[in-house]
């Protein structure tokens, strides 16, 4: 006799789910470039007008380019840290890191920018990751494009956090917030756990 037991979110890896809502919402940005306007996180007034983007822009992109450096970041990235946290604390922190950088984007424009901007990306929550790997597995080496050698894992992660702070049309507040945001959760998780790399 079969039987269902139901879904096991537990078994549900948080990964290729992340990749493929943001697979979904890149196509239907690019069939219909309006919706940017409507998912992407704006600074200024306009942002009490759609507040939702502290989180919708976590998942938009609109270049290719930038939606492959993220998730090539997130799949590499992401994968170490689940198997060193789990998938709720995985999630977690995740989420936590693009809302913090989607904060401090908001937070800071006004100080930095002169008119109303939008962001969008994953960026944030990119940088999270990488910021609670620089505090659980600093030592790991990784490779950079072009960089031949490999790198221990916190110059990476910070030495990338400062080189792209200085390119044009980036949302450095907001790479700075999810950064933050996963050194505090990388500092968690290593109370509640003794042993890492």
């Amino acid at each position: 006799m079969n039987y269902y037991r139901g879904l096991n979110l537990r078994n549900i890896n948080p990964i290729i789910v992340i990749l493929g809502i943001n697979l979904l919402v890149f196509i239907a940005v690019r069939i219909s470039s309006d919706l940017l306007y409507h998912l992407a996180l704006w600074s200024g007034p306009a942002f009490i007008e759609r507040p939702w983007g502290l989180i919708t822009s976590i998942f938009t992109h609109y270049d290719l380019f930038h939606l492959l450096a993220n998730m090539i970041t997130l799949y590499f990235f992401g994968n170490f840290l689940l198997r060193m946290v789990g998938t709720g604390k995985f999630t977690l922190l995740y989420l936590a890191g693009g809302l913090m950088g989607s904060i401090f984007f908001v937070a800071l424009s006004p100080i930095f920018r002169d008119a109303i901007t939008p962001a969008i990306g994953a960026s944030g929550a990119v940088f999270a990751l990488g910021g609670a790997l620089t505090i659980l597995a600093p030592k790991i080496k990784v490779y950079i494009f072009p960089i031949p050698a490999p790198l221990p894992l916190w110059v990476a992660v910070l030495g990338g956090f400062v080189i792209l702070s200085f390119m044009p049309m980036i949302a450095w507040d907001a790479h700075l917030g999810g950064l933050a945001a996963g050194l505090a959760g990388g500092l968690l998780f290593k109370r509640q756990q003794r042993y890492f790399f």
